[in-house]
C-alpha cells in the first residue's frame, strides 16, 4: 500500500498540472486565441461540474444502501438537457441579454433589480451550498483515510487537519484563477478547462474501475449479472414517491446551484453549444453510472460488512492489490471534489461581492458612485476574502456535522436547500405577473421551512436541535416536529421536506404575487425576461436628471478599466455624431453602459451606480407600453418609428454642431485677426519705441544702450518665433509640406522631447521605458515636437502643489499605440476642452507665455502622420492622449 507522502506528492503533481493547464487557458485568451476556449465539446464537459464526490464516491454507496435509487440523481438533469429548448435555452437567452452573473443576479434583475432580494438570495445560496462544499472536503479525507495505512493518518483528529489543509488549498487555487481579472463577462476560460479536463480524468478512473470489477474480478458481464441478480440490489423494490421527488429535486438542483448556473449560463458563449450539450451530457452522466452496480455488488461480496460504501471505488481496487488503479481511482474522486469546490466557491464569491459588499460600499462611500479611488481592487479583494470564508463555512459544518454522514444524505440537503429559488426563477422567466414581494416572501417561507426540517437536524440530535425538540416539538407543539410538520407523520424525511417547502414556498409567491402590484422597472423587466425572444434588444430605458457624461466616465473607468471603458464611451459617441469620449447621455447609452457594467458588478448594484450619477431612474409610461405591446405589426413599426427618429435627431445634432462650429469659426476668425494683431503689434511697438530711443539720445550709457538693445533682441526673437508659428501651421494646413520619413523608437523620441522641453528636473515626469520600446517609422522631429508641447504645457499650467506629470504607453485601435500625457493638476474646465486645439486658444488665464498656437500645430502635425491628438476626459488632470496608426509602427528600428 502506498504510503501518505506518494498520496500527497501524487495530489500536489496533479494540482501542478491543472495549474499549468488553466495558466495557458488564460494566457491565450488574454492573446485572443478564445476560439477553442468557446467550444461546444469544453462547454459540455464543464457541465461534468454537477458530478461531484457525491456522484463518484457517493453514488457507489447510494446503491450499496438503497438499490437503484441512485439513478434518480441522474434522470432530474438528463429530463432538464432533453428539453433544453423550453427552460435552459430561455435562461442562457435572458443572461446574455441582461448580462447576468449569478443566478442571484438573474433573480433580482427580473424582480426590478432589487438589492434586498439579490442579499437574500445570496445568504440562501451560501447556506445552502454550504453543506455540499463539507460533502466534498469529507470525501476527500475519507479517501485518504481508506488508502494510505491508518498508522500514518492517525485517526480523526489528523483527519480534521487534512480536511482544513484540503480546504486552504481549494481555496489558494480558486484565489489564483478565479479572481486574477475582473471580466466584464465574468468568464474564467482558465477554471472552465482545468474543469473539462478533470471532467475526462474521472470519467476514465469511474469507467477502469469498472471494467477490472466486470472483467477482472467477475469474469465478464453475465457472471456479473448473476452477481448482481444474487444480491440485495436484485431483489429491491422502488417507492414511487421518493422516486418522484428525488427525481424533481435534483433536475431543480441543476438549475439551482450556484456552480451549475455558473457554468450552464455564465460561462455560455453561444446558446447553439446546448444543442451538442442536449445528448452529449446525458451520455455523459450515463457512462458515469453505468458501473455503479457492479462496484456496489463487488464491494459488498468482497469487503467486510462494516466496510464504508461509499469508498467502494477505492477499497475495491486495493483489496485486490490494484494499488495503481486505487491511485487512478483516487484521483478521480479528487477530481470531482476539486472541481465542485473551485466553482462554487466563484460564484458564491461574485455574488457576495455582488450583492452584499458592494451595496454596502454604494452606502458608505463619500461620493458614491463617482468618488475616487479603484473600485475594481475593492471588487477582487472582496471575491478574494470571500473565496476564503466559503470555503472555511463548508469546513465548520464538516466540523459540526461530525463528518459521519452517508454523502449523498449531505448532498440531498444541500439540493433541497437551493432547490427553494425554483418557483421564482420560473415564474419570473414566464409568468409577468410575478412580483418582488411575492419572490421575497416565497423564498422566505421555503428556507425556513427547509432550515427547519431538514438543515438544522442534519447536524445531528443534540447539536443544535435537542432530541426533545427532534421526537416532542418546540415548547412540546407536535404540530412542529421537523419530521411532521402540521402533523403529518410517517412520510420520508426528505420527501417531507420536499412536499412542505415547495409546496408553500410556491404557494406564498403566487398568493403574494397576486395581492400586490409590481413596479413599473418590475414590469418592464417582466416583459423583458417573459418575451426575451422578442424584446432582448429593447431594455429599460432611463429617465429623470441629466447624467454627467465625464462623471460616468471616471465611474465606468474604476470598474471596466480606463482602456474598456475609453473604447466604449467613444464608440458611444461615434455613434452619435460626436468626436472625443464623452456621448451624450441618452437612454440608450445608459442602458448599454448598465449592462456592461452588470457584468462586473452585478445588474443591481450597476443599476444603482448609474442612477447614483444619473440623479435618478425610472421607466416611462411609453417604455412600458412599447415592451408591453404584443403584436408583432406594431412592434415591427415602433421600431422603424424608433430608427428614423434616432437618426433625425442624429442628423439635427450634427446640423445643430454643424452651425455652431460655423459660428465659433466666424468668431474665431475675428479673434484671430484681432489677437494676431495684438501679438504683432505689441514686439513691434517695443521695437519702434526702443530704437527711437537709441537713435534720439545721445547721452545714454553704455549700461542702458545694451538694455535696451536687448529688449529690441528678445521683442525681434518674439516677433519671428511667432511668425515661424503662423508660417508653420500654414503650411501644415495647406498639406504643403514634406515629411522626413526614418526609423527610430518611441523611447528616443520622448527622451529627446524631455531634454528639449527642460528635462525633468523642472517637472517630475513618470515613464515606463520597456513600454516605450517600439520602432518607429515616421518623421521623428515632427513627433518630437508634439511632445515638446505637450510637457512644456504642463510645466506652465499644472496648478497641482507638488506637480508631476505621466507619460503612459498602450496599445490603441487597429494595432496603433496610444501615448498619454497625463499631469495631477486640476485639468481644463469641461467648457474649453472643445475649443482647446483652435488658434491662440489657451488652456488657463494666467499667461504663461506663448500666442497659444502649440495645440493647433499638434494637431496638425498629427493629422499629417496618420495619427491624432485628443483631449482625455476623466482623467483627475489635464490629459492628452496622442495615436500613432499601425503605419506608423516598425518591426526593427
Amino acid at each position: 500500500m502506498a504510503t501518505l507522502n506518494v498520496l500527497v506528492a501524487v495530489c500536489l503533481a496533479y494540482v501542478a498540472f491543472l495549474f499549468g493547464v488553466a495558466f495557458m487557458a488564460e494566457r491565450a485568451a488574454l492573446r485572443g486565441r478564445v476560439r477553442w476556449l468557446r467550444s461546444p465539446v469544453v462547454y459540455t464537459l464543464s457541465l461534468s461540474i454537477y458530478c461531484t464526490a457525491w456522484t463518484f464516491y457517493g453514488a457507489v454507496g447510494y446503491a450499496a444502501r438503497s438499490g437503484l435509487e441512485y439513478l434518480t440523481i441522474y434522470i432530474g438533469p438528463t429530463l432538464i438537457m432533453v428539453g433544453w429548448w423550453w427552460v435552459l435555452r430561455k435562461m442562457v437567452r435572458v443572461g446574455r441579454a441582461q448580462r447576468v452573473t449569478s443566478v442571484a443576479d438573474l433573480i433580482s434583475s427580473r424582480y426590478g433589480k432589487s438589492t434586498i432580494l439579490a442579499i437574500l438570495v445570496t445568504t440562501m445560496a451560501v447556506v445552502g451550498t454550504t453543506p455540499y462544499i463539507a460533502l466534498q472536503l469529507q470525501s476527500v479525507t475519507l479517501s485518504f483515510a481508506a488508502f494510505a495505512d491508518t498508522t500514518e493518518l492517525g485517526g480523526a483528529g489528523n483527519s480534521r487537519w487534512t480536511a482544513l489543509w484540503v480546504a486552504v488549498g481549494l481555496a489558494l487555487f480558486t484565489i489564483l484563477f478565479g479572481t486574477r481579472n475582473l471580466d466584464a463577462n465574468e468568464r474564467h476560460h482558465g477554471v472552465v478547462i482545468a474543469i473539462a479536463v478533470e471532467a475526462v480524468v474521472k470519467l476514465f478512473a469511474l469507467l477502469a474501475v469498472g471494467v477490472f470489477v466486470v472483467w477482472g474480478m467477475s469474469g465478464g458481464v453475465g457472471a456479473m449479472l448473476e452477481r448482481i441478480d444474487a444480491s440485495d440490489i436484485g431483489t429491491w423494490q422502488m417507492q414511487g414517491g421518493r422516486w418522484a421527488g428525488l427525481i424533481f429535486l435534483s433536475a431543480a438542483a441543476f438549475l439551482t446551484l450556484p456552480r451549475m448556473f455558473q457554468v450552464l449560463v455564465v460561462e455560455n458563449d453561444n446558446e447553439d453549444h446546448l444543442r451538442l450539450a442536449s445528448w452529449a451530457f446525458p451520455t455523459y452522466l450515463m457512462l458515469m453510472s453505468l458501473f455503479v452496480v457492479p462496484i456496489a455488488v463487488a464491494g459488498l461480496t468482497h469487503l467486510p460488512q462494516d466496510a464504508n460504501p461509499d469508498l467502494f471505488v477505492l477499497t475495491v481496487p486495493l483489496s485486490q492489490g490494484q494499488t495503481g488503479l486505487a491511485m487512478l481511482s483516487f484521483l478521480g474522486g479528487f477530481s470531482s471534489a476539486t472541481s465542485m469546490v473551485i466553482v462554487a466557491a466563484i460564484a458564491l464569491s461574485t455574488m457576495l461581492s455582488n450583492h452584499i459588499v458592494m451595496p454596502i460600499w454604494l452606502r458608505v462611500a463619500h461620493g458614491g458612485a463617482s468618488m475616487s479611488g479603484d473600485v475594481r481592487t475593492l471588487v477582487l479583494m472582496s471575491r478574494r476574502v470571500a473565496i476564503a470564508v466559503v470555503v472555511l463555512l463548508g469546513y465548520i459544518y464538516y466540523r459540526f456535522s461530525g463528518g459521519g454522514a452517508a454523502l449523498a444524505a449531505i448532498g440531498l440537503v444541500a439540493f433541497a436547500g437551493v432547490a427553494q429559488f425554483l418557483p421564482v426563477m420560473l415564474g419570473g422567466l414566464f409568468w409577468r405577473g410575478a412580483t418582488g414581494a411575492g419572490a421575497v416572501s416565497g423564498l422566505v417561507t421555503g428556507f425556513s421551512v427547509w432550515t427547519w426540517s431538514m438543515f438544522l437536524p442534519s447536524f445531528g440530535s443534540g447539536e443544535i436541535l435537542s432530541s426533545h425538540v427532534l421526537d416532542a416539538g418546540p415548547w412540546g407543539l407536535s404540530w412542529l416536529r421537523p419530521h411532521a410538520l402540521f402533523g403529518i407523520d410517517g412520510l420520508d424525511p426528505l420527501v417531507h421536506t420536499i412536499l412542505w417547502s415547495m409546496s408553500l414556498n410556491t404557494l406564498v409567491f403566487v398568493l403574494v404575487s397576486l395581492g400586490s402590484f409590481p413596479s413599473p422597472l418590475e414590469r418592464l423587466q417582466g416583459a423583458q425576461f417573459v418575451d426575451v425572444f422578442l424584446h432582448s434588444a429593447r431594455p429599460q430605458s432611463w429617465s429623470g436628471g441629466a447624467a454627467q457624461s465625464e462623471d460616468l466616465l471616471v465611474m465606468a473607468q474604476r470598474i471596466l478599466g480606463p482602456a474598456e471603458a475609453q473604447v466604449l464611451f467613444r464608440r458611444a459617441a461615434a455613434k452619435q455624431g460626436l468626436a472625443g469620449y464623452l456621448p451624450e447621455p441618452e437612454p440608450d447609452f445608459l442602458n448599454e453602459l448598465e449592462r456592461e457594467l452588470s457584468g462586473s458588478v452585478g445588474a443591481a448594484t450597476a443599476h444603482a451606480m448609474v442612477g447614483q450619477i444619473v440623479g435618478g431612474a425610472s421607466v416611462s409610461v411609453n417604455d412600458l407600453m412599447a415592451v408591453a405591446d404584443e403584436t408583432a405589426q406594431i412592434m415591427e413599426y415602433s421600431t422603424q418609428l424608433e430608427s428614423k427618429s434616432k437618426e433625425l435627431t442624429r442628423t439635427a445634432r450634427q446640423l445643430r454642431e454643424a452651425n455652431e462650429k460655423l459660428t465659433a469659426m466666424s468668431v474665431q476668425k475675428d479673434a484671430f485677426l484681432s489677437q494676431i494683431s495684438h501679438e504683432l503689434r505689441t514686439p513691434m511697438t517695443s521695437i519702434r519705441a526702443f530704437s527711437e530711443i537709441l537713435r534720439d539720445s545721445d547721452d545714454l550709457k553704455p549700461a542702458e544702450k545694451a538694455k535696451y538693445a536687448s529688449i529690441i533682441h528678445n521683442e525681434a526673437v518674439r516677433l519671428t518665433r511667432l511668425l515661424d508659428d503662423l508660417l508653420n501651421l500654414s503650411v501644415l494646413e495647406s498639406g504643403q509640406i514634406n515629411m522626413n520619413m526614418e526609423h527610430g523608437t518611441l523611447r528616443d523620441v520622448l527622451d529627446h522631447a524631455v531634454a528639449a522641453a527642460g528635462g525633468a528636473g523642472i517637472l517630475p515626469i513618470r515613464r515606463d521605458p520597456e513600454n516605450e520600446e517600439v520602432g518607429l517609422w515616421t518623421d521623428l522631429d515632427r513627433l518630437a515636437q508634439v511632445f515638446i508641447n505637450l510637457i512644456a504645457n504642463a510645466q506652465k499650467y499644472c496648478d497641482s502643489p507638488q506637480p508631476e506629470l505621466r507619460i503612459l504607453v498602450k496599445p490603441g485601435l487597429g494595432g496603433g499605440i496610444d501615448v498619454d500625457v497625463v499631469d495631477n493638476g486640476s485639468g481644463i474646465p469641461h467648457d474649453r476642452q472643445e475649443m482647446v486645439f483652435e488658434k491662440f486658444a489657451r488652456v488657463s488665464d494666467h499667461d504663461a507665455g506663448g500666442a497659444g498656437l502649440g495645440l493647433a500645430i499638434c494637431r496638425e502635425i498629427m493629422m499629417r502622420l496618420g495619427g491624432q491628438i485628443t483631449y482625455l476626459p476623466g482623467q483627475r488632470g489635464a490629459a492628452f492622449r496622442v495615436s500613432l496608426p499601425a503605419e506608423a509602427l516598425a518591426t526593427s528600428a
